[in-house]
Order: C-alpha cells, then structure tokens, then sequence
C-alpha cells in the first residue's frame, strides 16, 4: 500500500501524473448518474474525474489523502470553470453518510487493503447511496501483474470480477466485465492493461 509521501511525491510535480481527461470507462458510464447529482469521487488524486463530472453539471466532492492532489484538483477545476468541493482525507476517516450520494465514482483508487477489508467498505459505499443512486467502479484486475502499464504491484489491492459480484445485489448490477482494454492516462498508465468493472444501481 502506497503511503501519503509517496502520494505527494508522485503528484507534486507540474504535470498531471495520470492526465487532466476523464476515464474513458467513466465517460462511457455518466449516462447513468442522475442530472445534477450529488457524486463523491474517491481517491481522486489529481481532480479530473472530478473535474469532468462538474462540468456535467453535477454538484461534485472528492476525497483523496494527498494535499499535492488537491492543490492540482482545485487548481484544474479553476482552470475549466467549476467548482469541487475537495476533502483531504483518508477514506477509512471519511464520514460516507447515509442516502448522501446520487453517484460515488471509483476509478482506479484504493479501497481496502484486501478483499476481506473492502467487504466492509462495499457495504459502506451502498449505505452512502441514495435510492436509484449509481456506484461506477473500475479496478486493475490481479491479471494486471502480466502487465507493465500502471496499476498496483500487491496482489492483495488487486480486485476480481467475482470480488464486486459477490457484494452486490446481481438485479441490481447494470454492468459487470473483466476484461483487457487499451487505458492512456497520463504517464503512468501507458497501453493495454486488465481491469475490473462494475456499474450497480441501488433499488428504490
């Protein structure tokens, strides 16, 4: 598990370390979020699935442990004309609330040390939902230690697709996949790699 300094680091440099457009997989996905929803972006580094999301029109927070994240989130929100409302914070420190969120995002952040570890926090992101309220995941997949194209080098913070399955309603799941697709961001995810996806909808 990477810690605070090495976040800092990675992130303190001018450039954005995983570049300033959206996941590909999220813009593909942001259909699903309700029109001007309440979305909270975890572990969301640099800002810009945060920043993407604002200029759809929804009312965005983030939370990430890295103040280098932050300081370039806020400062590529200013730069494109929208607000986010960013919170330095550890996940495991971060009130989620109850029926708060119209959308939590997901992409490529640490959830959990371990599959056993995120159960509770899967259970935690559903509570945090409101009613009709989407949670859009994508993950590297353990096949991604194949690849040298980004991603975590522990297997333990690599997730399955049978992971998100199993703590999920499977009515409720609108899209599941595991599967090799070509992801560019930025310097440090570089070409094909292997992810986990997961779109679920919480019932009404």
């Amino acid at each position: 598990m990477e810690t605070v300094e090495f976040w800092n680091a990675r992130f303190g440099t001018e450039a954005y370390a995983y570049g300033t457009a959206p996941n590909d997989f999220l813009q593909q996905m942001a259909d699903q979020i309700p029109t001007g929803g309440r979305v909270l972006c975890i572990a969301e580094g640099e800002g810009r699935n945060a920043v993407y999301l604002a200029q759809q029109g929804h009312r965005v927070s983030a939370v990430d442990i890295s103040a280098a994240g932050q300081k370039k989130a806020e400062r590529l929100a200013r730069e494109k004309g929208v607000v986010i409302d960013y919170h330095l914070s550890d996940l495991d420190q971060f009130d989620l609330g109850e029926g708060r969120w119209d959308a939590i995002i997901s992409i490529f952040g640490y959830i959990g040390r371990d599959a056993v570890a995120r159960q509770s926090v899967y259970s935690e992101l559903q509570k945090a939902l409101t009613p009709g309220g989407v949670l859009i995941v994508e993950a590297y997949h353990p096949e991604q230690l194949n690849y040298n194209t980004g991603g975590p080098k522990e297997s333990d913070l690599l997730i399955t697709l049978d992971e998100l399955r199993g703590a999920f309603d499977k009515d409720a799941v609108l899209h599941a996949a595991a599967c090799e697709r070509n992801v560019i961001e930025g310097v440090h995810h570089t070409g094909p790699a292997f992810v986990t996806q997961l779109v679920y909808q919480k019932p009404m």
